[in-house]
């Protein structure tokens, strides 16, 4: 490359820049670096110079020297003493004179330049091979002619511009007789043409950029070229890669998400490396028996110690501080893994760094290490020792991260042994400045990053250590993966050196012998191939990292110091000296099957099952499942599955709290490999957690709605995980609609441990489909010589399903916790068939086969039609019973109870219409005349029929009944509540029940509590409750208050009515007194009352509820005033009833008080009395009234 004499004046260029005849040295990067900062100092911004392009420049330079070289030796010796001949008989001596004394004038050659020869002394020398001076000027005329006509440098035109002298000399004429004189020669070159169009041949092809005039150069010459400057040029253009991305990086922001790909076993990565896992050699690492259940979840630990500080109102700051509460929550969730992000000791300076930048609240991340110890912060070993055996207890391993791909920036083994890191002696580029602060502890040692990052202009990929003992200075390279700006708070380790290597290994040992799970940060950035393609990049392969390409090397070259790959020798070496560790590896970049199978670690990322079922590419990811398995189905068990990490938006924020966040956990929960759940992930926390959080900044509180459908549905797979873990027997299928596509939005796959089965169906979007799962897709099968062949297998195959006539399946659906019956035979020939909604799922567990002897399992199939039911046998049971069930549900159905609701009377001459008596009293006869039939029974329904129809008439008039003052709270408590209404209805409806009776030992109770059970109507009369809208509770609550009523009506009626011919009495007050107690009594015995009244302790207490009390109060109390057969009964009842009330108030809804109540000697029983026996418990008692009901009421 040229530059005019006045120009090196005008830009203050030194010697330094030039070489001695004049041509400006830029194939060096730095010295390009250089010159561009000097002339861009006086250049406008539209024509700042480029340091890749002044050093391509050089190269074009070099090139034309070289070619013209190469042609007068092999082609036309003498070639330019004879063009100097041509063009002094063509020119004229003196116009050629003057011409090469102006070139030599203009574009000066150092001795000239300094004044030392004159031009005419310079032509007339010889250089110090005994070549003329005239000679080497004319090939120099010849490749500035080639710059200025070079359309790609029109804008560096300023620097060698040649117009003057086309006006002044004859130099243009000189040009068209050099162009003439070399067409009369032999042609040249790999394109074999006349040497000045050969030169000026990549301008013309070219003709806009000078990168792609050598890369032009790269693909048709390079064979032509010396080995020296062929690597040099592919070295150039690595050179303008690294320009490139320096410029697209220098605002970006730092870190973010190392993205993945889908998984490959064949093709090309991102960065231009061919993958072919089929050139590699096979090497699996056994799985330990307690590796396939492994379910590890992560914890930011200061943010998990500062929000359980919060939880537990009480300073959490330490490992050992952690309750076992949340330990035994974690065991109970079925984690079995716990992955304590940031529990080394970190870096200070990357905490200065961030303070520095404006959060003074940041930790130091958690990836720039200081050294591999526990944080004193979090209690040190002594802390982490209590953890670890506390987790232990409970079946929970710890896992812990290791950063072997650089240390921070300030960390011991930058003081103490800089050798290790990737370091040179100048700064890379020459506009780095370091004058920030000091970041080091150590007084020996500064360390200081470049100045350009505090304001954010620049993101250098060095830092300045300086040795204040010795003076040395060093730029030491921050880590890097290439995909985003460096990361300024560390150092990067250099593995080119053997002894870094082991050093690395000896720490990995260290974490392996504390922890048993080890995940390892950017693995993938240690692997062969990507260490040199970053660090030490082969000639043509470079950019990745800026300044990096000048540290280039051959493939040879590298492999001669770095022979094996660094994660294989770490595997064998931590199999050998801590077998007992599962090494999990973050490995990106289509290296996932390259990690566990060549280089043996147990699991890698799989970060392609998050993106992909995210973004519903189905299909996709159905593709990564299928390659996997026709590749090789041992790499899928090693996938690590996660719907959010570290480095990502959480879970919810990604696929939200629906169906479709519990269908893909799931296939989370029930996929071959290692499923990991991120920190607040259960809870449905929404904050992402930086590396340098110290605590939460969004005070959020657990999604219990949330955790308690992950309880229902996915932490029971999660402790079945032997079962799906593996892919032994795993097989993937295709989900065929009826129109004979695929719908690859269904994930369908079976897995089988034992005897123990397992099918999963999920559909994964928001649409409705149907099909049939049939047939597996193909999967790899190895021969013993180890050949590999694809098969296929039907459904039937992967369950194992019995090959023998008349067999039924029944398995059942852990989502809907129903069953499902099929014939084996429809399985085995047409397969199973579905109809899916939106992101619905299936996890068909729990197999088991029958045989059908009697028929009745060939009869339910063909009616529920694949349809499930809560239970098979249940079901069996329901269709023997029928002829009791079809009469039952005819009889007790929503609006009979409806209709009888609505005649209840609330004046005294209100009475139940008489039709509608008639007509339940006729279904009850119809249905009590089915039941006594089925069960061979001939019992006097008439009497009970007449009390049905008794009860029902007293019980529909006691709104009316209770209006006087007297019992008018008790009306007020009864009024429109519906539970305490059906339940009274169900009691008075049932009591026909009772006369079917087997057993004369067997009460009317009983009989009727038996036969609930026994002929399923329970399940009848909760259908009914709810075709009337009660709830699940309301219904629960229903038929717990009528078995209360079942249980104790009929007794309490029975001590009311006294004497012979059970004539009723007057009651005097020491006998009601009596009757209260044993009342109270007898419902405080009774397990089913207390858990009605939801009994609870609270400071050592009991209490119970008053509103489930005060209901269980007015049902006893309407139940026996409408079964009492005489009016005068009706005082004694409601009075009973106002008592029971009373008491529970005087005893303050505590149970004891309650008790001791009903202790007293009868004839002195009050409420006050209660009060005074309760006096006790009144320090344990909520300090106000306000509280005492609210535990009342709870």
């Amino acid at each position: 490359m040229h530059i005019a004499r006045a120009l090196r004046e005008r830009y203050a260029l030194d010697e330094t820049f030039f070489l001695p005849n004049g041509d400006v040295a830029t194939t060096d990067f730095y010295t390009a670096h250089l010159l561009a900062q000097r002339l861009n100092s006086h250049r406008p911004a539209e024509h700042q110079a480029s340091p890749a392009e002044l050093h391509a420049m050089g190269l074009l330079h070099e090139l034309a020297h070289t070619i013209i070289t190469r042609y007068q030796t092999e082609r036309r010796p003498r070639a330019l003493a004879d063009a100097i001949a041509w063009l002094e008989e063509r020119l004229g001596r003196i116009a050629l004179e003057t011409t090469l004394r102006a070139i030599v004038e203009t574009f000066p050659p150092l001795p000239v330049q300094r004044g030392e020869m004159t031009a005419d002394e310079y032509l007339a020398a010889t250089d110090e091979t005994g070549a003329s001076h005239r000679e080497r000027l004319l090939e120099e005329s010849i490749i500035i002619w080639l710059e200025n006509n070079n359309p790609a440098l029109t804008r560096y035109r300023d620097l060698f511009d040649d117009r003057m002298l086309a006006r002044q000399t004859a130099y243009e004429p000189l040009l068209a007789e050099l162009d003439a004189f070399f067409r009369r020669e032999p042609p040249f070159g790999p394109e074999n043409k006349p040497l000045l169009e050969l030169l000026a041949l990549p301008s013309r092809i070219a003709p806009h950029s000078i990168f792609a005039q050598l890369d032009y150069i790269r693909q048709h010459w390079l064979d032509f070229l010396p080995p020296h400057l062929a690597r040099r040029i592919l070295i150039g253009l690595d050179f303008a890669r690294e320009e490139e991305r320096a410029l697209a990086l220098r605002h970006a922001a730092p870190g973010g998400p190392r993205v993945g790909e889908a998984p490959v076993f064949h093709g090309t990565d991102a960065f231009g490396v061919t993958i072919n896992l089929d050139e590699e050699y096979e090497a699996f690492s056994p799985d330990l028996d307690w590796m396939p259940n492994v379910v590890l979840i992560a914890k930011n630990t200061y943010v998990w110690l500062h929000q359980l500080s919060r939880w537990y109102g009480r300073d959490i700051s330490r490992l050992d501080q952690i309750p076992d509460e949340e330990l035994d929550k974690l065991a109970r969730w079925g984690i079995t893994g716990l992955w304590l992000i940031g529990i080394w000791e970190r870096s200070p300076a990357s905490k200065r760094i961030k303070h520095l930048c404006g959060n003074p609240d940041a930790e130091a991340s958690a990836y720039a290490l200081f050294d591999y110890e526990i944080a004193q912060a979090l209690g040190g070993e002594e802390a982490y020792r209590n953890l670890r055996d506390r987790a232990w207890q409970r079946g929970i391993r710890l896992a812990s991260d290791m950063v072997p791909n650089h240390m921070g920036i300030d960390s011991r083994w930058v003081m103490e042994y800089p050798d290790r890191f990737i370091w040179t002696d100048r700064p890379p580029f020459p506009s780095y400045t370091f004058n920030g602060p000091d970041l080091s502890w150590n007084p020996r040692i500064g360390i200081y990053l470049e100045d350009h990052y505090y304001d954010r202009t620049d993101a250098a990929v060095v830092f300045k250590w300086v040795n204040r003992e010795t003076g040395e200075v060093r730029y030491i390279y921050h880590g890097n993966d290439g995909t985003s700006t460096p990361w300024n708070d560390t150092a990067q380790l250099d593995y080119l050196k053997a002894e870094v290597r082991e050093a690395v290994i000896q720490q990995i040992l260290h974490v392996a012998r504390k922890f048993p799970i080890i995940r390892f940060d950017a693995a993938m950035t240690l692997a062969k191939r990507h260490i040199q393609r970053l660090w030490y990049p082969q000639p043509g392969q470079g950019g990745s990292i800026p300044s990096r390409a000048a540290f280039a090397m051959t493939k040879e070259e590298f492999d001669r110091l770095m022979p094996n790959e660094f994660w294989r020798e770490v595997v064998d070496r931590v199999a050998q000296e801590a077998p007992d560790t599962l090494l999990l590896a973050e490995a990106f970049w289509l290296m996932e099957g390259y990690f566990v199978r060549t280089l043996g670690m147990h699991r890698v990322y799989n970060s392609a099952f998050m993106h992909m079922l995210r973004d519903e590419d189905n299909a996709g990811y159905r593709k990564v499942m299928k390659d996997t398995l026709e590749f090789d189905p041992q790499i899928l068990k090693r996938y690590v599955n996660f719907m959010n990490n570290p480095d990502e938006e959480t879970a919810v924020a990604q696929f939200g709290k629906g169906d479709k966040y519990f269908g893909v956990a799931t296939l989370l929960a029930t996929l071959p490999g290692l499923p990991m759940v991120g920190h607040g992930q259960i809870e449905g926390f929404v904050e992402k957690y930086g590396m340098e959080y110290r605590r939460a900044y969004l005070d959020e509180s657990p999604d219990e709605y949330l955790i308690r459908r992950h309880e229902r549905e996915i932490f029971p797979l999660f402790r079945k995980r032997r079962l799906f873990a593996d892919v032994e027997n795993f097989l993937l299928y295709d989900f065929w609609r009826p129109d004979g596509t695929v719908d690859e939005n269904v994930f369908a796959y079976s897995n089988r441990l034992g005897e123990e089965r397992a099918l999963v169906v999920y559909h994964n979007r928001y649409a409705e489909t149907s099909g049939t799962i049939r047939t597996s897709a193909l999967f790899a099968v190895k021969s013993e010589d180890g050949a590999k062949h694809l098969v296929s297998k039907t459904l039937a195959e992967g369950l194992a399903l019995p090959d023998t006539p008349n067999t039924y399946v029944i398995f059942r659906d852990h989502v809907t916790n129903l069953e499902h019956i099929y014939r084996v035979e429809t399985l085995r020939t047409q397969g199973l068939t579905l109809h899916l909604r939106a992101y619905e799922y299936h996890v068909f567990l729990d197999f088991r086969f029958v045989q059908d002897e009697s028929g009745h399992y060939a009869t339910l199939t063909d009616q529920l039609q694949g349809r499930g039911v809560p239970s098979i046998a249940e079901a069996l049971r329901e269709m023997e019973l029928a002829p009791v069930l079809h009469p039952f549900r005819m009889f007790l159905n929503a609006d009979t109870l409806r209709d009888l609701l609505a005649q209840r009377a609330f004046t005294a001459d209100a009475t139940p219409d008489d039709a509608l008596i008639a007509r339940v009293r006729a279904q009850a006869e119809q249905t009590y005349t089915a039941m006594a039939a089925f069960a061979h029974l001939h019992p006097n329904l008439e009497a009970a029929l007449d009390t049905l129809e008794t009860h029902v008439r007293r019980l529909l008039s006691l709104p009316a009944h209770w209006q006087n003052d007297a019992d008018a709270p008790l009306a007020d408590l009864l009024d429109d509540d519906t539970i305490t209404w059906h339940a009274l209805l169900l009691w008075v409806l049932l009591t026909p029940l009772g006369a079917l009776a087997t057993d004369d030992t067997e009460t009317p109770s009983q009989t009727i509590e038996r036969l609930l059970d026994e002929w399923l109507l329970r399940k009848a009369i909760e259908e009914t409750l709810h075709t009337l809208g009660g709830d699940t509770w309301q219904v629960r609550q229903t038929m717990r208050l009528f078995d209360i009523l079942l249980a104790h009506a009929g007794a309490i009626a029975a001590m009311l009515i006294v004497g012979e011919e059970d004539l009723p009495h007057e009651h005097s007050d020491a006998e009601l007194a009596d009757l209260l107690d044993s009342i109270i009594m007898q419902l405080l015995d009774d397990p089913r009352v207390l858990e009605f009244w939801n009994v609870h302790e609270y400071e050592g207490v009991e209490w119970f509820n008053k509103e489930a009390f005060e209901r269980t109060t007015i049902a006893l109390t309407a139940a026996v005033d409408a079964a009492t057969r005489e009016e005068t009964l009706h005082a004694p009842v409601t009075t009973l009833g106002r008592l029971l009330l009373n008491a529970a108030d005087g005893a303050g809804y505590r149970v004891q008080a309650l008790r001791a109540a009903s202790a007293l000697p009868a004839a002195d029983a009050t409420a006050e009395d209660a009060d005074e026996l309760t006096e006790a418990e009144d320090d344990a008692a909520p300090p106000d009234e306000q509280e005492n009901e609210a535990h009342a009421a709870e």
